[in-house]
């Protein structure tokens, strides 16, 4: 079982840290995966708007845990605790995945952790943390960054998403998706290192193309062209792209691909098919350009895909039964 540690001082931005808990706090109810061992670690109690949060540990358990994950830090004038700072640079050296939401970036910034790391925060503050932090390199229109074992997230919303890539990155995209359906969210932005924004499937049922994504889920091993859908639509190739771009952000064939990708991820997650009967599922026609298309987007070919996602859940399989590990997330 995987520990996730909230870093809570006084100073967090609430939202972000209840967004962390609700995603690791709990499986939902169709996983029965080993789900994550969640503990919040703070200097004792801290102002939680008009309550009062008493956190299960201090600040020095962070580097007991496996994945370490830092809300928001609501002034951005005002630099981080130096307690803060110090034990979050210090799971990150006892090998802790680090994650901030929203402004917490400030805090791995100051930390050390994004010297020479492409990162990003919420819009309104990246100017400030690039000047403040010159020797990090703020991109300004990602929704998130994966630099591995450091992630940071833009604001609100993006910190879900940053979680559900967490979630995704352990268990896998059916079991994100599963995640996503309870919290009734899109399943799948993302924008980390591929920078590739995909919106998913909007939730107003009198939006114009409401009936349009389904019939497109559905269809995904069909080589569809813009036409096609335009057709489904009842309406020209001009008008859906305006449609597509209002309700997604993105082009039609833009979104179709993001589609397509994602199904086949679930596929190599999932199934044993061979490459080439993926690219038939998912709509790609042949091996060559599944592969072209899935290393520019995930930055990995599909085969090593399946392969590093099998080694982690067995590696994940192994510390849910390991004692040491279970001794750990006891103590934590």
């Amino acid at each position: 079982m995987a520990t996730v540690a909230l870093a809570v001082t006084d100073g967090m931005l609430h939202f972000e840290l209840s967004v962390a808990h609700e995603v690791f706090g709990s499986a939902p109810a169709a996983v029965t995966v080993p789900w994550y061992d969640l503990s919040v670690c703070g200097p004792g109690t801290v102002p939680f708007g008009r309550f009062h949060l008493e956190p299960e540990h201090g600040l020095n358990r962070l580097q007991d845990a496996d994945t370490v994950i830092v809300p928001g830090w609501a002034d951005v004038d005002v630099d981080p605790p130096a307690e803060l700072i110090d034990a979050v640079r210090a799971a990150h050296d006892a090998g802790a995945r680090v994650a901030s939401l929203c402004t917490g970036a400030f805090v791995l910034a100051a930390a050390g952790l994004l010297n020479g790391k492409r990162a990003t925060t919420h819009w309104a503050h990246t100017d400030v943390l690039a000047s403040r932090h010159p020797e990090v390199e703020v991109d300004p229109d990602v929704l998130y960054v994966d630099n591995g074992s450091v992630l940071t997230s833009a604001g609100k919303a993006a910190a879900l998403d940053l979680c559900l890539h967490l979630v995704r990155l352990d268990h896998g995209s059916s079991i994100a998706n599963a995640v996503a359906r309870r919290l009734v969210v899109p399943p799948h932005r993302s924008g980390g290192q591929a920078q590739f924004v995909t919106a998913p499937v909007p939730a107003q049922d009198d939006q114009p193309l409401t009936a349009l994504f389904p019939w497109i889920i559905e269809r995904l091993d069909q080589p569809l062209t813009v036409e096609d859908l335009a057709r489904q639509a009842r309406m020209s190739s001009r008008h859906l792209g305006r449609h597509f771009r209002a309700a997604t952000g993105t082009t039609p064939l833009q979104w179709l691909l993001a589609q397509r990708i994602r199904h086949a991820q679930e596929l190599l997650e999932k199934t044993d098919d061979s490459i080439d009967a993926v690219a038939a599922a998912t709509g790609m026609g042949t091996a060559t350009t599944l592969r072209r298309h899935f290393n520019r987007t995930l930055g990995v070919p599909p085969d090593t895909y399946r392969r590093t996602f099998r080694s982690r859940t067995r590696q994940s399989t192994h510390r849910a039964q390991s004692p040491v590990t279970l001794a750990l997330a006891d103590s934590s």
